[in-house]
């Protein structure tokens, strides 16, 4: 199962394993559904977005495929399904319940205030929820048999939860000061405990945890109090792995830190064959060809004519930022190639036996 925050892409998931076909992936609702729902004001989304490698809109927020994709790639799987979307989907083994711009704690804002969505971790775990009591009767109805997972299947299926990021940036939207941001993480990391939890007492038994995105390095054009509260809400989200260790002995918990993942990928940009780091694939205007009112593939009628005013580059492979807010399908493959590698997780297991659990020694 995936929960998380996320544009339209993969960048919270989770995956159900199953005895007959190895890993299934289940994305918790979000990216998609909000895609879904957007694609009819934001022309944007339909004309640019995901074409150039599923020649169709994609609910995905890049130019090809997510760090999601890989990882079902790797596991031989097909691409997750969203929750939400209701036109072909297939949830025999996995599902996506991911939401753009969600966050683990309900925010008392409007999206145009904060820019999260409503969607938030509570919710997606209500949709869980719902998901599996009612994927079991459904699935005894005809052609349903092969679209719905089997019931012992959630029991041993890989849980993937990537989010925390919107929380911390939410906060500086509503111009809160670093102490301030700093001083929701207790709640918002007590009620991102509380949720894995539940999964337990549920029956799921392997969830996986990615620590929150990151804001760019200051030395490459960003401001470093933003990053420094990413690391901050980091060490207290270890601090939280670590304790639902103790409490849930029979999961096996995964924790990748992502933040040192795209701070070495921004870093390191040049020398990896990338261009300017921070410079967007797809956008308008500025020193980084990022405009937050003309974002990719908008466009402008002059004259009664549409006109494409956000463009794409000509290379999108030769950059790490698609949009101005999210990763090109480039930057996803590196990041998936280093978690593949293990040198950022914590225990170092293969992605195959991330449903198993590792020894003492190396919990610690």
């Amino acid at each position: 199962m995936s929960i998380s925050r996320s544009a339209i892409g993969a960048r919270r998931s989770s995956t159900i394993h199953s005895p007959d076909t190895g890993f299934g992936r289940l994305r918790i609702p979000g990216r998609f559904q909000l895609r879904r729902l957007q694609l009819r004001r934001r022309r944007p989304l339909r004309r640019l977005y995901g074409r150039t490698f599923f020649h169709s809109p994609a609910g995905r927020y890049c130019d090809r495929r997510l760090l999601i994709d890989f990882i079902a790639e790797r596991l031989g799987l097909p691409y997750l399904s969203a929750y939400l979307d209701t036109m072909g989907s297939n949830f025999s083994h996995r599902a996506n319940f991911a939401t753009a711009g969600a966050t683990v704690r309900p925010q008392n804002t409007t999206r145009s205030q904060s820019g999260v969505s409503s969607v938030s971790l509570d919710v997606q775990l209500v949709e869980f929820s719902n998901f599996r009591a009612r994927s079991q009767p459904i699935r005894q109805k005809g052609i349903f048999e092969e679209l719905m997972p089997r019931e012992d299947y959630f029991a041993s299926a890989l849980y993937t939860f990537d989010i925390g990021q919107n929380d911390i940036t939410a906060g500086y939207k509503l111009n809160l000061s670093d102490k301030q941001v700093k001083e929701s993480f207790p709640d918002v990391l007590a009620q991102f405990s509380a949720a894995v939890r539940g999964d337990d007492h549920s029956g799921s038994t392997t969830p996986v945890h990615w620590a929150a995105f990151p804001v760019q390095v200051d030395r490459y054009g960003c401001a470093s109090p933003f990053n420094e509260a990413v690391q901050s809400f980091n060490a207290k989200l270890k601090e939280a792995v670590i304790e639902l260790r103790q409490e849930l002995p029979s999961a096996a918990i995964t924790y990748v830190d992502i933040f040192s993942l795209m701070h070495a990928l921004i870093a390191q940009a040049k020398s990896l064959g990338f261009e300017e780091p921070l410079v967007a694939c797809c956008g308008h205007g500025g020193k980084y060809n990022f405009n937050n009112a003309v974002r990719c593939g908008s466009t402008r009628t002059v004259n009664g004519t549409e006109i494409l005013i956000a463009r794409l580059c000509k290379d999108p492979s030769l950059h790490v930022s698609w949009d101005g807010i999210h990763y090109s399908e480039a930057g996803n493959k590196w990041i998936f190639n280093q978690i593949v590698n293990r040198s950022f997780s914590d225990p170092p297991v293969p992605l195959r036996m991330a449903c198993h659990r590792s020894t003492d020694a190396e919990l610690k």
